[in-house]
């Protein structure tokens, strides 16, 4: 398995990019980092939940735009999961991710040894609270932050049972300023249509709008659908649409 770890001599070790959840909205994220490469911005800290999780992944093991979207362009949703055989846990069973994980990075790394510092957030069933797995398997914690509760069985780690991140935090940026981030590239997959349930995630989002050591970027998945993946294309240039307005204001990258 061959982990560029030149990377790390490059890129802004203090800049992070956190990468929300959202099922097939979370091609929308390689827009962004397509245009983030585009422009040399480079950050050196990543973390994500769900499908920013497993995009985040790709991005911290080194995968450039290109790459990631002919990944995103082919995917399915069986290389992730398959029918559980313990339905109790959850319908679908997430053992196959490894293998995917294998082919696509040639074995199945240890976070710690990704080329960039990379953080998959999950959370505690038991304790109710986040948790972000940044050492160990790679495909371990990527099983674990897409483990929705019901349909896909959570993951034991460390005696933990652990489940989908976007539970608690769906936009997990204090978990990237806990891996050494001073500013952060946020990227929230809802922008204008959140429900009631999601009013924790849009008082969050007015907070980090008025951060001054973050910029958000907020693709808007209006009439994009969520579970197919038939939007891939639209999904990916509507990322870098709203990649490059936000960059275009920002001042905490200049």
């Amino acid at each position: 398995m061959n982990l560029d770890r030149s990377l790390t001599t490059i890129d802004d070790p203090g800049l992070g990019l956190t990468l929300s959840g959202g099922g097939a909205f979370g091609a929308a994220h390689v827009g962004v980092l397509q245009v983030l490469e585009e422009r040399g911005i480079r950050p050196g800290i990543v973390t994500g939940t769900s499908s920013g999780a497993l995009v985040g992944s790709a991005y911290a093991a080194g995968l450039d735009g290109a790459a990631i979207e002919a990944g995103a362009r082919g995917f399915r949703w069986n290389r992730i999961a398959n029918w559980s055989f313990r339905p109790r846990l959850g319908l679908l069973d997430t053992r196959v991710l490894a293998s995917g994980i294998e082919g696509l990075l040639g074995g199945d790394p240890q976070i710690e040894h990704l080329p960039r510092r990379f953080g998959a957030v999950a959370t505690d069933l038991g304790a109710r609270r986040t948790v972000t797995l940044d050492r160990g398997s790679l495909s371990t914690a990527l099983r674990a932050t897409i483990a929705v509760p019901g349909l896909i069985s959570p993951i034991r780690v460390d005696g933990r049972l652990l489940a989908d991140g976007g539970m608690i935090d769906n936009v997990p940026h204090a978990a990237a300023r806990a891996l050494g981030a001073d500013r952060v590239i946020v990227v929230h997959l809802h922008a204008k249509w959140e429900n009631v349930r999601m009013m924790r995630t849009i008082t969050q989002t007015a907070d980090l709008a008025r951060d001054p050591s973050v910029v958000l970027v907020q693709p808007e998945m209006e009439r994009m659908a969520q579970w197919t993946m038939r939007d891939v294309p639209r999904l990916i240039a509507e990322g870098r649409r709203a990649a490059t307005a936000a960059l275009d204001l920002a001042e905490v990258l200049a």
